[in-house]
């Protein structure tokens, strides 16, 4: 026991320096930090003690030998020197681990077994049997690391990684790991906070990673105790009496320490997440010491009681690409949360969508949550008396409440509960504002024109910020009812490809119809605003005739069809998703799919092919596309003259063809009027709330001469 070792702790990349401030901390000499972790030196005991108390650490290594090796050959022959009945024995378990860094041998799996390969062969020749290898939970864990020729083989006194505390359910994945959340409470000085009598706020807490390890923090509770398995547990050389002392010792200074816990709290939106979260702290043994409760990110607060601390959290950070962008509305009320309801207080946010939040940082740091770079910022927050705080994006507020009073009354007329209320009025806001009535109550769907070249990066952030920020008071619409896109030049089938899987869905109202709509998951929301006149005229001629959507998308025109009396449809689209959701749409509105059939096709192709006559078709294909589902690309103003041709081949004499285009470049060909009756109906098919962008569509109808 009082042998003095040299000893190895890993930790997460980055945090080498925290790392080897910890172990100073807990009482363990000689501690300096190097690539991968801190060394430090000390008797067993001090070994097992940085087991029990880092909250920083991945690994305790003890090392066992140093030697130098060419190829795996010599790797066996410095492991064969090693003597291996010091540390187990043949009725043991093992696994052996390899690491390396421009390694000599650069293949892990093989070099790890050439180590197994020396220590089964060694024991099996004294002992006549041969350990085996359980790589998930072995009596024994050999740590073998290789730089160039340069080998060192320890004993994982760790077992598994000491990030695994034991509080959180087996096989719930975290986005945070214990270690990580530990570290951020390091860097935004926790335990001194804590000390001082400061309060603990998650507003988004997920499963409560961050509320715990920081209760276990103030608390003085080791991070170790509810582990119930440790590399040195098995190993021969493990002295039961001085491990046993230092839980002990830990279990006096966590019951004192659990006296002096300061107010806590942990929120989040999610049902499920504080579920979970619920779970995970009474298994820490915090029942009744952390606040767990869902709400509202704006709805977070100080617990009773307090009037300083910290707020610390780990937003969700977008795993698509671009999704990171469309997370801001959320980054941004974080950062009015805390300036409204966090004065005085201090935050730490581990921020890896790369969002401002509106507030800046007194200090941040390179911090990586696996292989994913984020930014730990820490903020100072200012109390109200220490400035005022300018209306953000004054003129669009202005702007939305001007347009709401001019469309009350026409809302209100027409019974429209899904509109446009602002669509790039202003320049220097390029949006789009559209408002969602579900029978949830209102939504906002905001979509950011993307800003030409020629704007600054920087200044169109900062309105982009003030804007967004704005919004949600000014159309009396609750913040987290509002999501954001960036609508960007769409090329072949990018605009109907899935975004997301958040799946924010609700069924609105238009007319006589209930339609569903996914505010998240795609470019479109299921439904085009633009072309409310057109569905609403198809439903008043439909009854007793029979319809053809081409191109059909999610069926809205079907639905008003179908609802409006029509004998029967038929719609055709290449996306087995629409389809799906045109099926699910009619059933909202209680029609027999028995006269409405939904055809799984290439429009063109199967027009070009139909033997079928309808009464009214409606013509309204993408602008482009080269979907990999279809032969060819689809040019609409190239092919439209083909398409209108075969439509009117399958309309019937006195029927009417609606042909329906959003490109703003399109030019009808010159020779359609000689052959059709052609009246272009534009003017009349743009609806109230889109009169400001008279070029959204353009619109004809055409029937037989």
């Amino acid at each position: 026991m009082s042998e003095t070792r040299t000893l190895f702790a890993t930790a997460p990349r980055g945090l080498q320096d925290l790392l080897a401030t910890e172990l100073e901390s807990i009482g363990l000499g000689g501690v300096h930090a190097q690539r991968g972790g801190a060394v430090f030196e000390g008797a067993l005991v001090d070994a097992y003690r940085a087991c029990l108390w880092s909250r920083v650490a991945n690994r305790i290594l003890m090392p066992l030998a140093r030697f130098g090796a060419e190829d795996d050959d010599g790797l066996y022959r410095g492991a064969m020197s090693i003597d291996w009945s010091d540390h187990l024995g043949s009725d043991n378990t093992l696994a052996v681990d390899f690491t390396g860094i421009k390694a000599a041998i650069s293949h892990s799996r093989f070099a790890a077994q050439r180590v197994k390969d020396a220590v089964v062969d060694q024991l099996r020749d004294s002992d006549g049997a041969r350990p085996s290898v359980d790589m998930r939970e072995p009596d024994v864990r050999i740590n073998v690391h290789m730089h160039r020729t340069n080998v060192t083989v320890a004993i994982d006194l760790s077992g598994e990684s000491l990030h695994r505390r034991g509080y959180r359910e087996t096989g719930v994945a975290a986005p945070l790991k214990e270690n990580l959340a530990a570290a951020m409470l390091y860097r935004a000085d926790w335990p001194e906070i804590a000390a001082a009598g400061g309060g603990f706020v998650d507003p988004m807490c997920g499963s409560g990673t961050l509320a715990i390890e920081a209760a276990w923090m103030a608390a003085d509770s080791a991070p170790g105790l509810l582990r119930t398995r440790f590399g040195f547990l098995r190993w021969r050389g493990h002295d039961d009496a001085a491990w046993k002392e230092l839980v002990d010792e830990a279990l006096e200074r966590q019951e004192t320490g659990l006296e002096r816990l300061p107010p806590m709290a942990a929120f989040d939106s999610d049902r499920q997440a504080i579920r979970l979260a619920m779970a995970n702290v009474e298994r820490a043994g915090l029942d009744g010491r952390i606040h767990v409760e869902r709400r509202e990110i704006a709805a977070a607060g100080m617990p009773a009681k307090t009037d300083r601390g910290l707020v610390a959290t780990n937003p969700p950070y977008g795993e698509r690409i671009g999704e990171q962008h469309e997370l801001l509305p959320l980054y941004l009320r974080l950062g009015e949360t805390l300036r409204t309801r966090f004065p005085g207080w201090c935050a730490v946010v581990l921020n890896g969508a790369g969002c401002q939040i509106g507030l800046k940082p007194d200090k941040s740091w390179q911090f990586f949550n696996g292989p994913l770079e984020c930014r730990l910022e820490r903020f100072e927050i200012a109390t109200e008396s220490e400035g005022t705080r300018a209306t953000p994006a004054e003129d669009l507020v202005n702007r939305l409440h001007k347009n709401e009073r001019q469309l009350r009354k026409w809302l209100k007329r027409d019974d429209v509960t899904c509109y446009r209320l602002y669509d790039a009025d202003i320049p220097e806001y390029a949006l789009a504002v559209d408002v969602y009535g579900g029978e949830s109550g209102r939504w906002l769907h905001v979509q950011e024109y993307e800003p030409p070249a020629s704007v600054d990066p920087g200044k169109a952030q900062g309105r982009l910020r003030a804007a967004l920020s704005a919004i949600p008071a000014a159309t009396g619409v609750p913040p987290e009812r509002m999501v954001f896109k960036v609508r960007r030049r769409q090329r072949g089938a990018e605009q109907y490809n899935r975004m997301s899987e958040q799946s924010r869905t609700l069924v609105v109202r238009e007319g006589p119809c209930r339609l569903e709509v996914n505010l998240t998951d795609y470019l479109d929301t299921g439904l085009f605003l633009d072309h409310r006149p057109v569905r609403h005229w198809l439903g008043e001629q439909a009854r007793g005739k029979r319809l053809l959507n081409l191109f059909c998308y999610t069926g809205a025109a079907t639905v008003h069809a179908a609802v409006g009396g029509a004998a029967s449809t038929t719609s055709v689209d290449l996306s087995k998703t629409y389809l799906a959701w045109l099926r699910r749409n009619l059933a909202l509105n209680d029609r027999d799919e028995r006269r409405h059939s939904t055809v799984h096709a290439d429009a063109r192709e199967w027009l070009a092919n139909c033997k079928e006559t309808f009464d009214l078709i409606f013509l309204d294909p993408p602008s482009f596309s080269n979907s990999k589902r279809m032969e060819g690309s689809l040019d609409v103003q190239r092919d439209h003259v083909a398409m209108i041709d075969d439509a009117m081949g399958c309309l019937s004499a006195d029927g009417v063809l609606v042909f329906s285009t959003n490109l703003r470049s399109f030019s009808l060909d010159a020779q359609l009027p000689d052959r059709y009756g052609l009246e272009d109906r534009t003017r009349w098919s743009i609806p109230r709330d889109f009169e400001r962008n008279s070029r959204i569509h353009q619109c004809w109808f055409i029937r037989n001469r």
